[in-house]
Protein backbone atom coordinates (compact mmCIF):
# COMPACT_ATOMS: atom_id res chain seq x y z
CA UNK A 1 0.00 0.00 0.00
CA UNK A 2 2.85 2.57 1.11
CA UNK A 3 4.64 1.65 -2.48
CA UNK A 4 1.24 2.11 -4.52
CA UNK A 5 1.06 5.60 -2.69
CA UNK A 6 4.19 6.40 -3.38
CA UNK A 7 4.30 5.94 -6.86
CA UNK A 8 0.94 8.28 -6.70
CA UNK A 9 2.71 10.76 -5.20
CA UNK A 10 5.52 10.43 -7.83
CA UNK A 11 2.91 10.73 -10.61
CA UNK A 12 1.35 13.61 -9.22
CA UNK A 13 4.31 15.55 -8.53
CA UNK A 14 5.23 14.79 -12.16
CA UNK A 15 1.98 15.96 -13.35
CA UNK A 16 2.03 18.81 -11.06
CA UNK A 17 5.60 20.09 -12.95
CA UNK A 18 4.16 19.48 -16.29
CA UNK A 19 1.36 21.62 -15.33
CA UNK A 20 3.75 24.37 -14.56
CA UNK A 21 5.67 24.47 -17.49
CA UNK A 22 2.52 24.13 -19.61
CA UNK A 23 1.07 27.33 -17.48
CA UNK A 24 4.51 29.03 -18.52
CA UNK A 25 4.07 28.32 -22.05
CA UNK A 26 0.73 29.27 -22.16
CA UNK A 27 1.45 32.58 -21.04
CA UNK A 28 4.34 33.58 -23.37
CA UNK A 29 1.80 32.58 -26.67
CA UNK A 30 -0.97 34.66 -24.72
CA UNK A 31 1.24 37.54 -24.62
CA UNK A 32 2.61 36.81 -28.00
CA UNK A 33 -1.08 36.58 -29.42
CA UNK A 34 -2.21 39.78 -27.59
CA UNK A 35 0.90 41.69 -29.68
CA UNK A 36 0.30 40.33 -32.65
CA UNK A 37 -3.47 40.90 -32.47
CA UNK A 38 -2.74 44.46 -31.39
CA UNK A 39 -0.19 45.12 -34.18
CA UNK A 40 -2.94 43.74 -36.79
CA UNK A 41 -5.71 46.26 -35.64
CA UNK A 42 -3.08 49.21 -35.67
CA UNK A 43 -2.28 48.06 -39.29
CA UNK A 44 -6.05 47.64 -40.01
CA UNK A 45 -6.49 50.99 -38.79
CA UNK A 46 -4.09 52.16 -40.51
CA UNK A 47 -4.55 50.65 -44.00
CA UNK A 48 -8.56 51.99 -43.72
CA UNK A 49 -7.62 55.81 -43.21
CA UNK A 50 -4.53 55.09 -45.75
CA UNK A 51 -7.19 53.68 -48.48
CA UNK A 52 -10.37 56.53 -46.98
CA UNK A 53 -7.96 59.34 -47.75
CA UNK A 54 -6.76 57.54 -50.98
CA UNK A 55 -10.22 57.45 -52.28
CA UNK A 56 -11.32 60.79 -51.04
CA UNK A 57 -8.77 62.00 -53.26
CA UNK A 58 -9.01 59.97 -56.27
CA UNK A 59 -13.44 60.47 -56.50
CA UNK A 60 -14.12 62.81 -59.12
CA UNK A 61 -16.66 65.83 -57.67
CA UNK A 62 -20.18 64.80 -57.65
CA UNK A 63 -22.65 66.65 -59.97
CA UNK A 64 -24.09 69.40 -58.84
CA UNK A 65 -27.56 70.81 -59.79
CA UNK A 66 -27.88 73.99 -60.56
CA UNK A 67 -31.24 76.42 -60.57
CA UNK A 68 -32.20 75.68 -63.47
CA UNK A 69 -32.58 71.48 -62.61
CA UNK A 70 -29.65 70.96 -65.14
CA UNK A 71 -26.77 68.87 -63.76
CA UNK A 72 -23.02 70.33 -63.77
CA UNK A 73 -20.00 69.54 -62.45
CA UNK A 74 -18.07 71.92 -60.43
CA UNK A 75 -14.53 72.05 -61.53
Amino acid sequence: MERLNTKLYLQNCYIMKENERLRKNFQVLNQENQALLSELKQNLAKSSATSTSSRNLNTPPAPTMSPSGSKHTSQ
